[in-house]
């Protein structure tokens, strides 16, 4: 059954430079308990995307231009502000990209959970306090009685991402939007958070969205795939399928790109997209990608390519691919 469908969402931003398009004409759905993975390069609209969902950019200068977010048969653009705050923490929940700044660094742990369940499940301070130690615990946060009456500050990062992760799935949500859980996070650390948070996707039947860089968490975690560039989702399929056949060349740009174990600077030159992603207020004309692409041709200078549904749950935007 799905979750959330996005048709042809427009997020644009009002800037002196002119209109800012970080979400231009996005659609795509999110099944219940499934993982779906957003990438791509910084500055591709991803955060933007998951933002736009929760309805939690600042307007102005952020306005939608179009397009629909339902959510269980609901569309969120058109609800009134005291049902997006029902929704959100609730039904809908986000992990932010940094736990420091997430997180209020003069209320106490505990204080900021609480929060949660005596806002949308109206317990009581002390009902409210064990719950949130119960949380704590379940996330792996050790000493969870002790955590309650500390502050950001006195935790590690590993630690302030897994308050927020119980923060997130306090209310046990339908849906996860998890942005970038792991950066700046050490490898064991990021491990740890990863399996954490789909273990209790399949305790809880929680359906994500994790957007993210990392193509090695996305092969790791994720049953679909959405890759997004300059605001648009360049290819969509499922993460075998992906990874067995890339179709978009900016799709097999980003994972050339990735290290290999076995190589050495010696052996092996590190491959690069090159170019620059190019500024959403000025944004070149035909494919947005075509600037940086080796496999360019005339068509892709002069006209945007649709994306087209090529196979089952398989869409890409690339006049190479779907007019071969």
């Amino acid at each position: 059954m799905t979750l959330l469908r996005v048709d042809d969402l427009r997020t644009y931003f009002r800037t002196p430079h002119g209109v800012a398009k970080a979400v231009d004409g996005v659609s795509l759905h999110v099944d219940e308990g499934e993982v779906l993975g957003v990438v791509g390069e910084s500055g591709c609209g991803k955060s933007v995307l998951a933002l736009s969902v929760l309805r939690l950019l600042p307007m102005p200068p952020a306005y939608f231009a179009g397009g629909r977010v339902l959510f269980m048969g609901k569309d969120l653009l058109a609800a009134a502000e005291n049902e997006m705050l029902a929704i959100r923490g609730n039904h809908i929940s986000m992990i932010f990209q940094e736990p420091m700044t997430a997180l209020n660094p003069v209320f106490t742990v505990g204080h900021q959970l609480m929060e949660v369940y005596r806002t949308h499940r109206h317990h009581g301070r002390d009902e409210a306090r064990r719950s949130s130690i119960e949380m704590l615990a379940r996330v792996g946060v050790p000493a969870p009685e002790r955590r309650v009456r500390e502050y950001p500050y006195q935790l590690s990062g590993g630690m302030r991402q897994r308050v927020m992760i119980a923060m997130a799935l306090a209310c046990r949500p339908a849906l996860l939007l998890a942005d970038e859980p792991t950066t700046a996070l050490d490898v064991s650390i990021q491990a740890q958070i990863l399996e954490l948070m789909l273990q209790l996707r399949r305790e809880l039947n929680t359906a994500i969205v994790l957007i993210t860089h990392d193509l090695g968490v996305v092969a790791e975690a994720t049953q679909r795939v959405a890759v997004m560039y300059t605001g648009k989702i360049m290819e969509e399929a499922s993460t075998v399928e992906l990874f067995d056949r890339p179709l978009h060349p900016y799709t097999r740009g980003l994972m050339a790109s990735v290290p290999r174990a076995e190589a050495t600077f010696e052996t092996e030159a590190l491959a690069e997209i090159k170019g620059v992603v190019p500024s959403v207020a000025a944004l070149p004309p035909g494919c947005h990608f075509e600037p940086r692409c080796p496999e360019a041709v005339d068509v892709c200078r002069a006209q945007a390519p649709p994306l087209a549904e090529i196979g089952p749950g398989r869409r890409v935007a690339c006049w190479r691919v779907t007019h071969a």
